[in-house]
């Protein structure tokens, strides 16, 4: 039995701990981020709307979904935020009076049930959907095949918690709550007091480090 083929049979658990997982992330606007501290929750691009606290600062970070099979799930990445669909949600918000943020969340929510993983972008046509720990062994594969079908292969030193294609997703069902939230990162300082001081108008959000990173958007 070769390494890669017993390593197929742990646990979403094991695979978390023997790659040193530490952190699952979500980018947003600031105004994005307000609403998630104000519905304590990450809602699916799908229930958006229906929320009332959000309707009036919902501000999605691309114009359209092209996945729209998979509009109840939240989009996530694995140690690194996809810089990709980051630099298109940037592109796309220029013109807007916006800021970033990332949220970073325990890797313990990849245990949680209906959670798919993806070998590369949702949208690919190559891409591999999967759950369990099959589908997340698949997003650290020697070789994945990425967009128009490109192989996109491990590279030597590549740190092992970062999935082969950066583009990979994690897809949490409808709504991802902030228990396990466990920092924000920023790019600058003042944003940073922005948000520590938004907390004191949830009482209900759980209240956590704000982390100047700008090496986190990159």
């Amino acid at each position: 039995m070769t390494g890669h083929a017993a390593e197929a049979k742990d646990s979403i658990e094991s695979i978390v701990a023997n790659r040193r997982i530490s952190e699952v992330l979500h980018f947003t606007t600031n105004l994005g981020l307000l609403g998630i501290l104000g519905t304590s929750a990450i809602l699916s691009r799908k229930r958006l709307p229906e929320e009332k606290y959000v309707e009036h600062i919902y501000t999605p970070n691309c114009s359209t979904r092209k996945d729209r099979a998979w509009l109840d799930y939240v989009n996530l990445s694995i140690s690194r935020i996809n810089d990709s669909m980051f630099d298109a949600s940037e592109r796309w918000h220029e013109v807007d009076n916006v800021w970033w943020a990332a949220l970073s969340f325990e890797a313990g929510i990849l245990s949680d049930p209906g959670v798919y993983f993806t070998t590369t972008n949702n949208i690919y046509p190559s891409v591999c959907r999967a759950t369990g720990a099959d589908g997340l062994n698949a997003m650290f594969a020697d070789v994945v095949s990425g967009r128009y079908s490109q192989p996109m292969a491990r590279f030597a030193g590549q740190s092992a918690s970062w999935t082969t294609d950066r583009q990979a997703e994690v897809l949490y069902p409808g709504r991802l709550p902030l228990v396990k939230l466990q920092r924000v990162y920023v790019r600058e300082e003042h944003h940073a007091d922005d948000i520590s001081g938004w907390f004191a108008s949830f009482p209900s959000t759980p209240v956590v480090p704000v982390v100047c990173a700008p090496e986190v958007f990159t």
